[in-house]
This record gives C-alpha cells, sequence and structure tokens, in this order.
C-alpha cells in the first residue's frame, strides 16, 4: 500500500495533501506495479481479466502508462528510486525482436495508444533517458513508435496519439514529413471538433466528456508548452476550466459520466495542466483543491487492491463502469494527473493556500450551450443535466446500439451512478413491451440567469436493435433548474395506440420524484450502482397517445416543494410555492422564469 506522508491542513486544510503525498502517491503506484514486471521489463503484466486486446498488449499497457506517470515524477523532482533505469530496461526487451518484443502498432489497434505514453514519457525525460540509450536502441524505439504514424487511428482522440509520437521525434531531431503530415492531420482535425466555450467533441459526433481534459487539452497544450510556444489551445484550454471547474463535488469526485471512468483522477489533469502552463481562470489554491481533493476522493474510497495495484472501476472493482478495451492496466492512464508534478516545489500551485472548491460555494445554476450541459451544485454536489452529449458515431444511423448509460441519461452527479439493473434519470417510450432508449441527442439549446437555468434536446427513441421505431415518433425534452429544483418536461409527438410514458428519477438512496402533469401512475424500483450495491429509483407512468406532454419535479435529496402545472400550448406552465411561474413551451422552444428564486 501506499504509505502518505502526515497531512499538512495549515496549507491544505481542505485536503491535507502537499506535493509530498503526489510524490509518494506516484512512488507507491509504480512500485506496486513494478512488482508484476515481465523478466526483462518490457511489460507490466498486472493481474486480472485480460482486456479485449489480449494479455500481452495489456503487458506493454502497463509498461507505457506507468512510465508516463515516472516521467512526470521524474521531470518535476528527480528520480530517487531509479525508476527510468527501469523503463531504460524496457525499451531495449520491447525492440530487440526477442520474448518481450512489443506488438505492431496497427490500424487502430491499442499498441497506438499506448505508443503516445511511450513517446511523451521520452520526450520528458530526455536528458536522463533517450540521451543515454546507444543509438541502436534509440533507433530501434524510432521504428516501433513509426508505426503509429503509418497507421490510421480511430476517428476521435486517437489521432492526437500518432501527433505525440511525432511530437517527440522532431523535438529529438528525427521529424521528417511523416511526422509533419501526422501533426497537421491531428490540428487541423482538433480545430474541426472545436464546439467552442472550450469544449471539443471526441470526434466527429456529439461525444463530450472526460476525454476533453485527459486528451483533447492534454496533448496539444502539453506539446506547446514543452515546445515553448503558444497556439489557440491554451486560450481553448483556459475557456474549458472556466466550465470543467464545476463538475467536481465537495468531495473531491468527479462526474460519474462518460466512458474509461475506470481512468479516475485523471479527470483533473486538465486543471493540473492549466496550473502548470499558466492557461487556467483558477487561482492556485483552487487548482490544488480540486486536484489533491480528486486524488484523494479515490484513495479513500477503495480504489487500490491489497497489493496497492488501481483496480478497474470506479470506488473499488465495478465491471458496469468498463468497456471492452479496459485491461488490468488501463486504470493506469490516472497517472496522466501526475503532470501537476511539473509545477516545480516553489510553484503557487503548491505554495498558495487551498481555497474552496466552485461547488463550495453557493448554490449556483450554470449553463454550457456548447455541449448542452445545465449545471447545478449545492451542498458540495453536482448535478449535470445532459442534453447535448451523446455516443453515437456521426455516421451511424439515429437509433444506432443498444443502450448507452453513460451518456444517454438525462443527468449524472458527482455522487450517483447509473443505475445497472434499472436505467435511472431516463424517460421512455414504451411499445409493445418494448422500453425506448435515448441515443442521439439533438441539442436545442441552454442558458442561465439569476439562480435557474434551462437546456433541452429532441431525440428519437430507439428500440431494440432490429425493432423499427414507430414512424414520427419524437421525444422532445426539457430541463429546469430553479434554485436546487429540477423540473423536467417531455413533450411526446407520434406515439402509437398502447404505448406508455415512463419517467425515472436518481438512482440514489434516498430521492424524490413527483408528477406534475401526464402522469398516471407512480412506483419504486431497486438497482445497483457504482456507488451503492443498493439504490431506490422512483419511477412514473401515463398513457401516451398522439400527442402529449409531461412533467414532473426531481431531487437527489428528499424534498417538500410540491409545485403545481397545467397545460398551456404545447408545453406547461409550473407554479411554485412562492407565486413564482417557470413555463415551457415546444414549436416553438420557450423558457420563461418569473419570480423569486427559491432553494
Amino acid at each position: 500500500m501506499i504509505t502518505l506522508p502526515p497531512e499538512d491542513r495549515g496549507l491544505s486544510p481542505h485536503t491535507g495533501y502537499t506535493r509530498a503525498h503526489w510524490e509518494a502517491t506516484a512512488d507507491g503506484l509504480l512500485a506496486a506495479a513494478w512488482r508484476w514486471a515481465s523478466p526483462r521489463g518490457a511489460r507490466l503484466d498486472l493481474p486480472g481479466r485480460p482486456s479485449a486486446n489480449g494479455a500481452v498488449s495489456d503487458g506493454l499497457e502497463g509498461y507505457a502508462r506507468t512510465f508516463l506517470a515516472a516521467a512526470f515524477r521524474v521531470a518535476g523532482g528527480g528520480d530517487p528510486h531509479d525508476w527510468l533505469g527501469r523503463y531504460a530496461g524496457g525499451l531495449v526487451a520491447g525492440t530487440d525482436g526477442g520474448d518481450e518484443q512489443w506488438p505492431p502498432i496497427l490500424d487502430g489497434g491499442q499498441p497506438m495508444v499506448e505508443a503516445a505514453s511511450v513517446a511523451l514519457g521520452l520526450r520528458l525525460t530526455r536528458p536522463w533517458l533517450w540521451d543515454r540509450l546507444d543509438d541502436g536502441v534509440r533507433d530501434r524505439v524510432e521504428e516501433w513508435l513509426r508505426g503509429a504514424l503509418r497507421h490510421v487511428p480511430w476517428p476521435n482522440n486517437w489521432y492526437l496519439f500518432p501527433f505525440t509520437v511525432a511530437g517527440f521525434l522532431e523535438s529529438v531531431g528525427r521529424g521528417d514529413a511523416g511526422t509533419a503530415r501526422a501533426r497537421t492531420r491531428a490540428l487541423e482535425l482538433l480545430d474541426t471538433w472545436y464546439r467552442g466555450e472550450g469544449w471539443y467533441s471526441d470526434g466527429d459526433g456529439r461525444a463530450f466528456d472526460h476525454y476533453n481534459g485527459w486528451a483533447l487539452h492534454l496533448y496539444p497544450v502539453l506539446d506547446n508548452h514543452l515546445a515553448g510556444v503558444g497556439t489557440p489551445h491554451d486560450q481553448r484550454l483556459r475557456d474549458h476550466l472556466g466550465t470543467f471547474s464545476r463538475l467536481f463535488g465537495g468531495d473531491g469526485a468527479p462526474l460519474h459520466f462518460g466512458r474509461s471512468l475506470t481512468y479516475r483522477f485523471a479527470a483533473a489533469s486538465a486543471v493540473a495542466l492549466g496550473a502548470v502552463t499558466g492557461h487556467t481562470p483558477l487561482a492556485p489554491g483552487v487548482s490544488r483543491r480540486l486536484l489533491s481533493g480528486s486524488l484523494r476522493y479515490f484513495l479513500d474510497r477503495g480504489a487500490l487492491d491489497g497489493n496497492g495495484l488501481l483496480t478497474l472501476g470506479w470506488h473499488g472493482p465495478h465491471e458496469p463502469t468498463l468497456q471492452p478495451y479496459s485491461g488490468p492496466a488501463s486504470p493506469y492512464w490516472a497517472g496522466k494527473a501526475f503532470v501537476c508534478l511539473l509545477a516545480p516545489g516553489d510553484h503557487p500551485l503548491w505554495t498558495a493556500t487551498e481555497a474552496a472548491a466552485p461547488s463550495e460555494g453557493p448554490d449556483r445554476v450554470f449553463s454550457s450551450s456548447a455541449p448542452g450541459f445545465l449545471v447545478q451544485s449545492a451542498n458540495g454536489v453536482v448535478r449535470l443535466h445532459n442534453h447535448g452529449s451523446d455516443h453515437v458515431g456521426p455516421h451511424d444511423g439515429e437509433s444506432a446500439t443498444d443502450d448507452d448509460p453513460l451518456y444517454g441519461r438525462l443527468a449524472y452527479s458527482t455522487h450517483t451512478g447509473p443505475g445497472t439493473e434499472v436505467a435511472d434519470n431516463h424517460f421512455a417510450v414504451v411499445v409493445g413491451g418494448d422500453r425506448s432508449a435515448r441515443r442521439r441527442i439533438h441539442p436545442l439549446g441552454a442558458a442561465h440567469g439569476d439562480g435557474w437555468g434551462w437546456a433541452a434536446s429532441w431525440h428519437r427513441p430507439a428500440f431494440t436493435p432490429g425493432r423499427p421505431a414507430p414512424p414520427g415518433l419524437v421525444v422532445q425534452s426539457a430541463t429546469v433548474a430553479v434554485g436546487t429544483h429540477e423540473l423536467r418536461v417531455h413533450r411526446v409527438v407520434g406515439a402509437p395506440d398502447g404505448a406508455t410514458a415512463e419517467q425515472t428519477g436518481w438512482a440514489a438512496r434516498t430521492s424524490t420524484l413527483h408528477p406534475l402533469l401526464g402522469w398516471t401512475d407512480q412506483d419504486d424500483l431497486t438497482t445497483s450502482t457504482a456507488f451503492t450495491p443498493t439504490a431506490h429509483v422512483p419511477r412514473l407512468t401515463g398513457p401516451a397517445h398522439g400527442t402529449a406532454v409531461y412533467a414532473a419535479l426531481a431531487s437527489l435529496t428528499p424534498t417538500t416543494a410540491r409545485p403545481t402545472a397545467r397545460a398551456v400550448g404545447t408545453g406547461v406552465e409550473v407554479t411554485w410555492a412562492d407565486g413564482s411561474r417557470t413555463t415551457v413551451t415546444f414549436d416553438p422552444l420557450a423558457v420563461d422564469h418569473v419570480g423569486p428564486v427559491r432553494a
């Protein structure tokens, strides 16, 4: 297990963590992982079920991802444990054609991902590692890395892997037309994926998630920083952190939203990068509060097993959090957060007194129209209402594949995860016993005012793959945050005879879902999540035929609020206990709130 130094509550009143805690965590993670090294050190064959890529690829992943963490550790604070000596041996064994030879980099193959970590690690540690290697070893490493330049990445953040490989090769005088092409292509694509307000889509669709921070911002901005140049990517990171910094709970938790969540505290890597490079709107004490809060959140909640290894899951092991590409070493992308160690000990990131995180201040409502997000924070809990991010490729059909609980839900939080057995925070149309999924999300807008805000979208309900949706069936949805309350309004168009509508609430130990309009029945379901083995999910049901409007008041915690509602035009008008009114109409979309905001 990791041995941490004593807490410093004077310098870090919120977490007790200092730079020394980050160094000790890096060293502890590396020491535990290296106990599973192959005889010559080219692989770290960590225990656990293999990924879909196979055990050999997983072993390379163990080497590469821990190497990146070691590189941040060494480049920022020296190498008291001779980590680079071990990784130097692995470079030799992984490229000399022997029994530990690394698998080749092919189109869409996992080794392309790991090549980027190897290349970035070599760039960060060049004076102590690359420059001391024999010429033959350097040539062999270059030849292996160049596979990333000759093969096709997946059409998303993967284009930044050959970009990163090319950046390293150019930094050591080995650039050519191939490296230039890789870098130009990646930057061109990155510009097309930029949607504004600091948010990139992860590819040509509308996938907005943690990959923004730990990939789409990290690789180009760190490349700029190491090269000593400035580009528009720097300002984009600053803009991103203006929103993203609001998405950490008061306990340090990032949102349980999007894929690859087993990377855990890598979610804070963009915060660290902003502090290191200066491209951040956050004060140093706030940046460290977010960073250390995220690290401590997972260390305190069982992210490490008895051998000191990061597990596949969220707090502890949790299979539904994973993807097919998740293998025993996958969680070590968490090491990207150690980019914070590039800030020396006398940097304000480490010397400033910790300050409160944005979610620890007054209750707030905030919107970001580029990704279609509406954000509420209250009592240190952050809720994200999703009306713009999905994981459907631009060329996929409207229904794509099965339900994706990590993107398709109406809301996510820092205290809850999607239900495993029951779809929480979900609006479904049920036709012939087949419950619809929300796949491709079409944003309609998002905005906020003083203590309130809204976001809206529409989607075509998707049913069991192979079963076509009823023609003309559309669901329009809006979430209005009024103080700490969540008003959820839906309009179903084109429902066939015999259809019903369902709305579920939060999967939590205590949550409420109060019917306002269109609902006739309610009950409770149970499910498990990454946070608890048993969670309560309130559910509302009602008839759906032709066009119908539904409204409900949802809350993550018990509430006694009981507003009234009436149908108006193509929507609903809600009157609150203090006389204030919230109106939502569709066709055309209009959202308004008049009167005081009640928390």
